[in-house]
C-alpha cells in the first residue's frame, strides 16, 4: 500500500516541464478571460447593465432567505460589496496576476485567488457566463493549485509535481471529449447518419474564412468529417490511460 501511494503523489519528477507549460498556458487563458471580464462586466452585469449582479444577488437573498444562505450556495466575493468600480478593478487585478502566472511565477497562493476571483465573477455572470467552458476553466485552475508548492513560484521549484494531479487532468480531458461525444450522438440523428456537415459551415455561429469552401465540399468529404470527429472525440480520448506510447 505504502508503495502504490508513493508512485501516485510522489514520483511526477519526469512531469517538470508538463507542469510548467500547463501554468504558463492557464496564465495565458485566464488572461484573456480577465481582459475580456474587464472590457464587458461593467455592460453586461454592472449597475446599468443588461442584467445587472447587483439585482441577481438582492434575488438570491430573497429566495434562499439570508445573505449567509447565498453565500453558500453562490459562493462569490461579490458579496462582500459590488459596484461598477469594483467590478472593473476585480478584473484588472485578475488579469495582473494572470500576468504574474504567464511570466513564469506562480504558487499555490496565487493560483487559488485567481480560481476563486475567476469562480466569483462567473457565479454573478447569469446567462453571460453560462457555458461550458467556463466550468471547464475552474476545474482546470482549481486542478492547477496542487501542482505548485505553496509559497515557492520560480518556474522550476524543487517541489516535484504529483503524477495524481496529471491523472485528474487526463480525466478532465476525457470527460470534456467523450461528453462532447455524446452529446451529438443523443441529440440530432443527422450526427448519426452522418450528414450534419451538410449544413453546419452555413449556420456555425463563428465561421471561419474557409467555412465558405469546406460547405460546397462532397457529400462524402462531409460524411469521412463527420466520422473522424466521432472518432476523435468517442475514441482518441481512452488513449489517455494507455501507456505512453499510446499517449
Amino acid at each position: 500500500m505504502g508503495n502504490f501511494f508513493e508512485e501516485l503523489f510522489a514520483r511526477g519528477n519526469s512531469y517538470w516541464l508538463t507542469r510548467f507549460i500547463i501554468l504558463r498556458l492557464l496564465g495565458f487563458v485566464y488572461a484573456i478571460a480577465f481582459l475580456i471580464a474587464a472590457q464587458q462586466l461593467v455592460p453586461l452585469i454592472g449597475e446599468h447593465g443588461l442584467t445587472p449582479a447587483n439585482h441577481f444577488l438582492t434575488s438570491i437573498q430573497t429566495q434562499l432567505g439570508s445573505r449567509m444562505a447565498g453565500m453558500f450556495n453562490i459562493p462569490t466575493l461579490f458579496w462582500f460589496g459590488i459596484s461598477d468600480n469594483a467590478l472593473s478593478i476585480f478584473a484588472w487585478i485578475g488579469l495582473g496576476l494572470s500576468l504574474v502566472v504567464l511570466g513564469g511565477y506562480a504558487n499555490a497562493i496565487i493560483l487559488t485567488v485567481l480560481w476563486a476571483m475567476y469562480m466569483s465573477i462567473v457565479h454573478i455572470g447569469q446567462v453571460w457566463y453560462g457555458y461550458g467552458w467556463e466550468i471547464q476553466l475552474l476545474e482546470t485552475g482549481f486542478l492547477s493549485i496542487f501542482l505548485c508548492p505553496l509559497l515557492d513560484g520560480r518556474p522550476f521549484p524543487k517541489c516535484r509535481p504529483p503524477i495524481f494531479v496529471f491523472w485528474l487532468f487526463r480525466w478532465l480531458g476525457f470527460r470534456i471529449m467523450i461528453g462532447a461525444g455524446l452529446i451529438k450522438l443523443r441529440g440530432d440523428t443527422c450526427w448519426r447518419d452522418l450528414t450534419c456537415l451538410y449544413y453546419h459551415y452555413e449556420t456555425q455561429p463563428i465561421p471561419s474564412p474557409i467555412s465558405r469552401y469546406l460547405h460546397f465540399a462532397p457529400h462524402w468529404f462531409h460524411q469521412f468529417a463527420t466520422a473522424w470527429n466521432h472518432f476523435i472525440e468517442l475514441i482518441v480520448p481512452w488513449f489517455s490511460f494507455g501507456p505512453r506510447t499510446a499517449r
